[in-house]
């Protein structure tokens, strides 16, 4: 591929200007759209929210600098996403979520070590990594319905949801298909402006809320230890592994840089070490994204110096709670349709790896795809009580259960012949 600078040079003042507000502006929007995870009082949640920018900002930093050292967007991962709503929904506890998070962050960091990343490597065949990408989309759907059509919003509310949910959508494909070079990467930044921006035409401004920001709050208040949640969320990290592995392999193969072995062990190694970071201070982890090689291809920067100040602005960004407060109040049906047509992205991914991998090639294939997905929403559906209350944040997670179904049918009941 003919670029215009590549992975190691640097950029005049003019040129790292431009191309760092890009990689800023892309990283904000990830960030921002992660944050309605956050709980507790308005205070509560714009602290939440600063933390997760903080360690965002300094997690794709350390990446640039000292790990993979390539140019990868790095924000909150969507597997975690999906498994903090589904262990809220199950009726698990703040601290027993994050302190899963954290001890699922260790085990990434310590599977780098040996040749444990190739074995884990080999486990996931194209049919499993299809369904985690499509398992991610559909057991986000109840949380999608929930942010277009918010609980006790009023029908004003719920009709804007529906309108932009079928304008918004359309109008972002249609971007996603005309705007070239660098105008591509901002589809989801334009969305969020002008989506907020219509909602707040006509419906009132939320009061703005002091930051409830304190040194006691920077870090869990309590360690508490499920061993069902602690499974479920284990399951999430192997999803979130083979994510990561995906993103840094891919950039590798794609601008061909030389010691892939090592940049991908250290890119690991530190996002499972910032994922404890993150575990401890009671946010999401992160990963390290899969968008960047098309943002690379359509602007012809493959500089990771642009990615310096990005991550540092966007770091930055904590220490400015009116900023952080603008982002956290982003309104939740624009939020819902942001997600809606990622998801449509991702179930898209996944329908051309089966394609390009001709995973299925006979009925047995198409159901190890086909039945994981239904199992994951039966489970992502299913009412507290049912089972006991010591697996229920594993059972109430439908993306997890997924994850073992498909396991269990490509190497167990639909393995072939030899």
């Amino acid at each position: 591929m003919k670029l215009k600078y590549y992975i190691d040079d640097r950029l005049p003042i003019g040129q790292m200007v431009l191309y760092a507000m890009q990689w800023f502006i892309l990283a904000v929007a990830v960030v921002a759209t992660s944050v309605f995870v956050a709980q507790g009082t308005p205070g509560e949640k714009l602290f939440y929210a600063q933390k997760l920018f903080a360690v965002m900002g300094i997690t794709g930093l350390v990446q640039v600098l000292w790990g993979h050292r390539m140019p990868l967007v790095v924000g909150p991962a969507a597997v975690l996403l999906v498994g903090v709503l589904s262990s809220l929904g199950a009726g698990a506890s703040v601290s027993a979520i994050y302190t899963s998070i954290a001890l699922g962050g260790a085990l990434v960091a310590l599977l780098t070590f040996g040749n444990m990343l190739r074995f884990v490597q080999r486990l996931f065949t194209p049919r499993i990594v299809i369904v985690i990408l499509m398992l991610i989309a559909f057991t986000l759907s109840t949380v999608i319905k929930g942010l277009v059509f918010p609980a006790g919003a009023s029908e004003g509310v719920h009709l804007f949801g529906l309108v932009f949910a079928v304008v918004g959508c359309v109008a972002m494909v249609v971007m996603n298909r005309t705007l070239k070079d660098v105008a591509k990467s901002l589809v989801i930044p334009i969305a969020l402006v002008v989506g907020s921006v219509a909602y707040y035409l006509i419906f009132p401004m939320p009061e703005s809320a002091d930051s409830a920001v304190s040194l006691r709050g920077l870090l869990l208040n309590d360690v508490e230890v499920s061993a069902s949640l602690v499974v479920a969320f284990v399951i999430c990290y192997i999803a979130l592994l083979i994510n990561d592995i995906g993103s840094i392999e891919s950039l590798g193969r794609m601008l061909n840089v030389d010691g892939m072995d090592s940049r991908l062990k250290r890119g690991v190694r530190i996002t499972g070490v910032m994922n404890v970071v993150s575990g401890a201070m009671g946010v999401l982890g992160p990963v390290n994204y899969s968008m960047s090689p098309g943002v690379i291809a359509s602007t012809g920067c493959a500089s990771r110096w642009a990615l310096v100040p990005a991550t540092i602005l966007l770091a930055l960004c904590a220490l400015y709670p009116d900023l952080i407060w603008v982002l956290l109040n982003i309104p939740n049906p624009v939020i819902g349709v942001i997600l809606l047509f990622l998801m449509g992205t991702q179930l898209a991914a996944g329908f051309e790896m089966t394609h390009n991998t001709k995973s299925v090639q006979s009925f047995a294939d198409g159901l190890t795809i086909g039945l994981p997905i239904m199992v994951a929403l039966l489970f992502q559906m299913m009412p507290r009580g049912v089972v006991p209350s010591v697996i229920e944040p594993l059972f109430g997670n439908g993306f997890a259960m997924g994850v073992i179904v498909v396991i269990v049918m490509e190497h167990l009941i639909n393995r072939p012949a030899k």
